[in-house]
């Protein structure tokens, strides 16, 4: 059995592999592979686009003879496959649509090639041909350092917000990824929301995308990594969401909506999901400009950080559930001085507007409303997130409410704006609401930005 490395880089697509099949009156048949997809290391899938005299050859004698060569050190190897099903959706399809996406956008080939399905195969046997092969090139990372040294700085945030800051910086410092972005999900609604960033000239924290839409939403529905080392139309977010918008007349809606800060034109993009208790925390974002910038190193060094970043996500919740109340007196405080600020709150889809500049909407903005509302009738300026998940007014959905997230949300969209109202740490768990100038809160009730 050759090295699974070996294998998946074969099957990564840089050479295309070459399928031998044999008909019912035993004439063989020899086709180029468009897409292999590693499964375990008992079995492979191969993508099925054509009704061909491949498709027909299996269908009707399921062995099969895969020809590869690994793209770096130009070894061949004879691989024998046994076909067992077609899969027309689910993860395994979903991640081989995306890739092939990109493929056919690379070379032009768009309208030709559309995955019918995703073909699963049983590994028989592999065998090495002969011949003389090129010595293994030194990683431009090195992925298992990396991943120790981001591993070993994660466990020292204090908190939710220090975790995606140590993350991002992590990727930038040992893997050398300058794109990248964390998207927490927000399972009542079907959307993923950026609550942190880097590499991109806006932040982009509070953009939206819906569950399904692009790399990072199909990550999110299906709960695998899904990885693209070339360009593709149907998976760029960035400009091609406001140019959709825009040809369907929305253009006015795009003023209370966030654009997504992600490249117009990427080359390699991969999104890998945080594992949550029964559906995904959200999903860790990478992209880059260059074409097969990620291999499978990368998908299973981000995956693993993935993991852990849910893991100690979830124990910050649950630490917080025991957080301290805040206290009974108001400290000290600069009153509030300048021109008077009116805040309006749609109640409709509880978006937020500072004067006329939108700043959020849905359950932050609700949080928000929540908190200014408490400031003008009692004066409170002292909050904790305990007593904000059990109060009825801030209507947090009943399944993973994920409200440390959206708190960090709010205090970076709020910050980012240079806000007149700002959210400052006191605490584990506890928070200010520091206002600078006079507010009036504006209700608009049944009415929706």
């Amino acid at each position: 059995m050759i090295p699974i490395r070996a294998l998946r880089d074969c099957l990564d697509g840089a050479i295309p592999g070459v399928v031998s099949t044999w008909g019912p009156d035993g004439m063989p048949n020899v086709a180029y592979m468009s897409q292999g997809h590693y499964l375990d290391r008992r079995h492979l899938a191969l993508s099925y686009q054509f009704f061909n005299r491949t498709r027909q050859n299996i269908l009707a004698n399921p062995r099969v003879l895969l020809g590869l060569i690994h793209p770096q050190t130009a070894q061949q190897y004879r691989v024998h496959l046994t076909y067992q099903r077609t899969e027309t959706e689910g993860p395994v399809f979903e991640a081989m649509k995306a890739k092939l996406a990109g493929i056919a956008s690379h070379t032009g080939m768009s309208e030709v090639f559309r995955l019918r399905g995703s073909d699963i195969y049983r590994i028989e046997r592999v065998e090495g041909v002969p011949g003389t092969a090129l010595p293994m090139p030194e990683p431009a990372v090195d992925t298992l350092s990396a991943l120790r040294a981001c591993m070993a700085r994660l466990p020292l945030s204090p908190d939710a917000e220090s975790l995606l800051d140590a993350l991002l910086d992590g990727l930038l410092d040992h893997f050398a990824i300058e794109q990248a972005l964390v998207m927490m999900l927000d399972p009542v609604r079907a959307r993923l929301y950026t609550v942190a960033s880097r590499g991109y000239a806006t932040s982009g924290v509070g953009s939206e995308i819906p569950v399904g839409h692009g790399v990072i939403g199909v990550a999110a529905r299906e709960g695998v990594p899904i990885r693209i080392s070339h360009m593709t139309s149907e998976y760029a977010y960035g400009l091609a969401m406001r140019e959709g918008a825009e040809r369907q007349g929305l253009g006015a809606l795009l003023e209370t909506e966030i654009p997504f800060p992600g490249l117009p034109a990427p080359g390699s993009q991969l999104a890998v999901p945080i594992p949550g208790v029964r559906e995904p925390l959200g999903v860790l974002f990478v992209e880059s400009p260059t074409e097969m910038r990620f291999f499978h190193a990368d998908e299973d060094a981000l995956a693993a950080l993935a993991i852990q970043v849910g893991a100690l996500f979830r124990l910050f919740l649950a630490e917080l559930e025991l957080g301290e109340e805040p206290p009974a007196a108001m400290e000290g405080h600069p009153p509030p001085s300048g021109a008077l600020m009116q805040i309006r709150h749609y109640a409709a889809n509880d978006s937020i507007f500072l004067g006329d500049d939108y700043l959020i909407k849905g359950v932050a903005g609700n949080i928000l409303w929540t908190l200014l509302q408490d400031h003008h009738t009692q004066g409170r300026v002292h909050f904790s997130n305990r007593e904000l998940r059990a109060d009825p007014r801030v209507r947090l959905p009943d399944q993973s409410d994920n409200l440390e997230a959206r708190l960090v949300l709010l205090h970076r969209r709020l910050a980012e704006r240079q806000a007149c109202v700002q959210l400052e740490k006191t605490g584990r768990g506890r928070f200010r609401l520091a206002v600078d100038r006079p507010l009036e809160l504006v209700d608009v009730e049944g009415a929706g930005i």
